[in-house]
């Protein structure tokens, strides 16, 4: 039987842990800080602490989602669509200057 935190508690961690982070990444020492990344960790950790803890007293979650390793490569989804919407974009511009410049004729 596992025992539950109090949500009120677990939020707080979760509102720490994010301060934390905060500190950390305003004081960053290179991409790659190591105290960045356990700041990072620590707000997942607290995130699903609070997650659970909200759950358990309330039957009630968050909007929120985690991303991860475990949900696919998020950048390269992210950069992917970038791509697309550029290019689309691109195209959309040209569209209207040749349109502009055959009504100024």
């Amino acid at each position: 039987m596992r025992m539950s935190i109090d949500p009120r508690e677990a939020l707080s961690a979760l509102t720490s842990a994010l301060e934390e982070h905060l500190v950390a990444a305003s004081a960053r020492r290179g991409e790659e800080d190591p105290i960045v990344e356990a700041t990072f960790l620590g707000i997942i950790d607290a995130f699903e602490a609070y997650e659970e803890a909200l759950f358990d007293a309330f039957d009630e979650v968050t909007p929120l989602v985690i991303y991860g390793e475990d949900d696919g490569d998020f950048d390269d989804d992210d950069s992917d669509d970038d791509d697309d919407d550029d290019t689309h974009d691109d195209s959309d511009d040209d569209d209207d200057d040749e349109e502009s410049t055959q009504h100024k004729d």
